[in-house]
């Protein structure tokens, strides 16, 4: 039987929170040591027990002192539950969820180097700003085929990943722009350092045969660099306040790097994007486990609005139209944003089919139990929008579809690059003069798969 009462309370006001306690024992139960995993598997039980989403599918738990990450992974609903996940320390979970981790400052995508070869080369999809990386002169484009002194092959590409991870070398080539070699660079040594990743990472006006398109490039939902800062979305806004009075038609999108995030931010982007909506208007529709609709009510009818924002662009956008970039690691809270303004305006999606997540998380800590540093993070909704709709288990396919990896990289923000070229070309009907050279690349990975937000929804608070 279910403790109604302490699910209530912790629902309803410390969930806000992201904390879970353990159920009250009875005086006559064993004592179990804090930081055992006894302890640890109890509260990941009582948890599961009653939020998890495929409630009714949890799977049988196993003996009670296994370890916690292997007993977390038999109560999953697999194959169906591809997202539920658990971390061995949930302040670092939540560092990350905001964009906070320890790294050098860059992604890569991994390709095979030649068809039938073993090696491995990493293509540097983009560096941060103000991080170690930039500082050494890496670049979007440049290609790494040795990390610490070791060449990237299939056989030892996933551990030499987690060496970048601290303190390490790099070879590399880098292009050389006036003969268009790729040339070797001296190998470099990059430091690690706690890095704030700053979402809103490209924001252009670009006046094209008379029309003028703003493009933003969005790479994770993060209100702010932690705790309760808006620092983020704050800025978001200072982006469409800009767009908004240099009196853009058109508005592209670049979300093909951004694996998803919190609600909150998506909700605050949206409602920049909607034409006039107010928050009457629904976003979203947010649904929860049986058992928890039975025995809250406030849970059976959860609608989220948009919020009214004076830097809203949706009546300016001609043909109410938006283009979003994409590939197949766009995922979750983007396609939240995607499925949330389809019945208001056109999306005009170019690149690749999305990842096809359309279930939130909300992460948990034991906060009756200091000695249990675990974070958890299950599927606990499902998310739909005002039509009700909420049928992309399978991604969204592209109106229009580019692989980045069918071309050279060009720098982000460039007009002659794949993505945002073809935008360019659907908004001013004018197609590119250039020639580009089309590669046929098999790819096997990316830095950007390893990030705790990667696929990740993280509803802030189930209570609206």
């Amino acid at each position: 039987m279910k403790s109604t009462k302490l699910l209530k309370t912790t629902l309803l006001l410390s969930l806000i929170v992201f904390g879970w306690s353990c159920k009250d024992k009875d005086d006559t139960d064993p004592i179990v040591e804090p930081s055992s995993e006894i302890a640890i598997n109890n509260w990941i039980l009582d948890v599961m027990d009653e939020v998890y989403y495929w409630l009714d599918d949890l799977g049988t738990p196993i003996a009670d002192d296994s370890d916690p990450e292997d007993y977390f992974e038999a109560l999953l609903n697999r194959p169906t539950d591809r997202f539920s996940v658990i971390y061995p320390d949930y302040q670092e979970l939540i560092n990350n969820l905001n964009g906070i981790t320890l790294e050098a400052g860059y992604e890569f995508q991994l390709y095979l180097e030649s068809q039938g070869s073993t090696n491995v080369i990493a293509e540097i999809s983009y560096v941060k700003k103000g991080s170690p990386a930039e500082s050494a002169g890496l670049v979007r484009g440049d290609i790494i085929t040795h990390i610490n002194s070791t060449r990237i092959t299939t056989e030892n590409y996933r551990d030499l990943l987690s060496e970048i991870e601290s303190q390490h070398s790099v070879t590399y080539l880098s292009l050389n722009p006036t003969s268009q070699v790729y040339e070797q660079q001296p190998p470099i040594t990059l430091e690690t350092v706690q890095l704030s990743e700053n979402p809103n990472f490209i924001d252009t006006v670009y006046t094209i045969d008379g029309q003028k398109i703003g493009y933003f490039m969005y790479n994770f939902f993060a209100p702010g660099p932690g705790g309760s800062t808006t620092t983020y979305d704050d800025q978001t806004d200072e982006i469409f306040a800009k767009f908004k009075s240099e009196n853009i038609n058109h508005l592209i999108l670049d979300f093909r790097y951004n694996g998803g995030g919190y609600v909150s931010s998506a909700i605050n982007l949206a409602s920049l994007i909607a034409p006039s909506v107010t928050t009457a208007d629904i976003f979203s529709k947010t649904k929860y486990n049986s058992f928890l609709m039975q025995e809250i009510p406030e849970l059976r009818d959860v609608k989220t609005g948009f919020k009214a924002k004076t830097q809203n662009l949706g009546p300016i956008l001609e043909g109410n139209k938006v283009y979003i970039l994409t590939s197949s690691r766009t995922a979750s809270a983007s396609e939240l944003i995607i499925n949330g303004l389809k019945p208001y305006m056109d999306v005009v999606l170019i690149g690749d089919v999305t990842y096809g997540k359309n279930v939130g998380s909300i992460p948990f800590e034991d906060t009756e139990n200091e000695e249990n540093p675990y974070g958890i993070l299950p599927i606990v909704s499902q998310s739909f929008n005002s039509l009700d709709q909420s049928d992309y288990t399978t991604g969204f396919v592209p109106n229009i579809s580019k692989k980045e990896s069918s071309e050279r990289l060009r720098p982000l923000g460039d007009v002659t690059e794949l993505l945002l070229r073809t935008a360019l070309e659907q908004i001013t009907g004018t197609p590119s003069s250039g020639r580009f050279k089309t590669l046929d690349r098999k790819d096997i990975g990316s830095t950007l798969d390893r990030k705790i937000r990667s696929g990740v929804m993280i509803e802030q608070q189930i209570i609206k």
